[in-house]
């Protein structure tokens, strides 16, 4: 029980891509970035390992952007048409790529990726994907005219948009997610935090209150849909942790290391937010894990919160029950 995890995202070399940077260029070319991938994919294997992290990723090492390397590869997608827009409701802007025609899946995407990660590691793996709400919300659109049209059939879990468009959940968002994951052998989880740890998202959550209860709203609808599990944050934030108890059966990975904060988390801060946790979840079905990637984070930072979430993961297993 307890087995840990994390968002997804973990900080890429400096000789892969600029650090503490979303949407980092790459810093090599051709053969040489993509043995520079997977060179990186293996550190942060490692860095997982040394942690003591239960169930691995590959630190979506292989990615700019966690939408962007899934919507490089679709027909319909232009990035000679880059279009700076507001996203997450305006909450910062960004520069994104132009939906100009039907968008169509012509081949796998992230099926080598997923190979080659399940090559490296005899742990249990989680490969992370960009949900539809947010893909549709971090792309330009001039093609569908609505945005329930552009994203219902693309496969994808993680979705940050969750928090900001409440009405559009309850709309397309968990039918979208239905759809994606229908069918699926593999277990699964969506993953709805309140964004990196960079300065738009930081000021934003300042203007949230004393309770930040938008998890209130999605969470009612998320029990009763197909998706397996809910990744959302905990550390050092404002949600009362009574609402885990709107998931019913599904598993949670309760976010116990705060992104926004330099500072690591002690073993025991980390215990503290797994037994409040528990308080509404059954053991058996929470998954200590990151509030969300640690991608703008320096390498060293990230290496140490991994060890505090493991470690406090560790401290809160030993007083379990045999």
């Amino acid at each position: 029980m307890l087995d840990t995890t994390i968002a997804g995202s973990l900080p890429k070399p400096a000789w892969l891509a600029t650090p503490r940077m979303l949407w980092a260029p790459w810093k090599l070319e051709g053969a040489a970035l993509e043995e520079g991938k997977r060179d990186a994919v293996r550190l942060a294997l490692q860095d997982q390992a040394e942690a003591g992290i239960d169930i691995v990723t590959d630190g979506e090492q292989t990615r700019r952007h966690f939408v962007w390397g899934f919507v490089e590869p679709l027909e319909g997608v232009d990035f000679s048409k880059m279009m700076r827009i507001g996203i997450r409701a305006d909450r910062y802007q960004a520069d994104v790529p132009t939906v100009t025609a039907p968008l169509r899946r012509q081949r796998p995407i992230h099926s080598a990726e997923a190979r080659y990660l399940r090559s490296q590691t005899r742990q249990r793996i989680k490969f992370t994907m960009p949900g539809p709400m947010t893909i549709a919300d971090t792309i330009h659109d001039v093609h569908y005219g609505r945005r329930a049209d552009l994203g219902v059939d693309v496969i994808q879990l993680d979705e940050p948009a969750f928090n900001v468009y409440m009405d559009e959940v309850r709309e397309w968002g968990i039918a979208a997610l239905d759809k994606v994951v229908e069918g699926l052998p593999c277990r699964t989880v969506v993953h709805i935090c309140y964004g990196y740890g960079i300065k738009a998202n930081t000021d934003w959550k300042k203007t949230l209150g004393s309770e930040w209860r938008q998890y209130e709203r999605t969470f009612p609808l998320l029990a009763k849909s197909r998706i397996g599990g809910v990744s959302l944050e905990c550390a050092n934030s404002h949600v009362p942790m009574s609402l885990l108890g709107l998931l019913g059966d599904k598993d949670v990975l309760v976010g116990a290391i705060d992104v926004a904060s330099d500072r690591v988390e002690t073993p025991e801060e980390v215990a503290a937010v797994i037994r409040e946790a528990m308080r509404y979840v059954k053991p058996s079905q929470i998954y200590p894990c990151t509030n969300c990637g640690m991608v703008p984070l320096d390498r060293d930072l990230a290496r140490a919160k991994l060890h505090a979430l493991g470690a406090g993961a560790a401290l809160v297993r030993r007083e379990l029950p045999a």
